[in-house]
């Protein structure tokens, strides 16, 4: 990625993380473009250049992190699958410079605002979208690394829908405890199962 690429790719997610935190902060329904903007240190008309609404604006945080998956999986070395898709998955949920720049003070308070964010219709279509757009790369991918066609075998469409299922589980999971539970350890678990075939836990 080149230097103009990259400043494109840090704007796009200090944009989304305002949108992010100033729902969470004030909710959706209370948030303009002009307040994510300059959050973010920008003008609305560069939020325009980027996103066509708040909504895909908080929803490109979640399809930029598992479009890295698909990224980070072509470029994983020879090893199991399961192995590089835990090794591509679990970069994507480390803090990154936006987070940095602006990291969360009261984490209880988070979570809650989190939840709440989610449930907006109309955030939970975008979510949907970005989803379906990252699977369809995250198969590509695996199609890629197996040397399978994607056109004719099931399993890149299985798995991709098998990665996208276990993150979000895990992103669910990670809201509903309490304390939250780390994603890195709710991820490895996911995968560990997943790779074993989901053995029918021992009560």
């Amino acid at each position: 990625m080149g230097l103009r690429e990259r400043k494109k790719a840090e704007t796009r997610a200090s944009l989304s993380w305002a949108a992010i935190r100033l729902t969470v902060e004030r909710g959706f329904d209370s948030v303009k473009v002009e307040d994510i903007a300059e959050a973010a240190g920008v003008s609305p008309r560069t939020f325009n250049n980027y996103f066509s609404s708040k909504g895909e604006a908080i929803a490109a945080r979640h399809l930029d992190r598992c479009l890295g998956i698909a990224e980070a999986l072509r470029q994983r070395p020879a090893e199991p699958l399961w192995d590089a898709v835990l090794h591509s998955v679990l970069p994507q949920f480390e803090p990154d410079a936006a987070v940095a720049a602006h990291p969360v003070s009261d984490a209880a308070q988070w979570t809650a605002g989190v939840r709440v964010m989610l449930a907006e219709p109309v955030l939970q279509g975008e979510i949907l979208r970005a989803g379906a757009i990252a699977e369809a790369e995250i198969a590509a991918a695996v199609a890629d690394r197996t040397g399978i066609d994607p056109q004719q075998d099931l399993y890149p469409h299985l798995v991709a829908s098998a990665v996208m299922a276990a993150t979000n589980a895990a992103m669910t999971h990670h809201l509903r405890t309490d304390p939250p539970m780390p994603m890195s350890r709710l991820l490895t678990d996911a995968f560990t199962l997943i790779a074993a075939g989901l053995p029918t836990p021992t009560p």
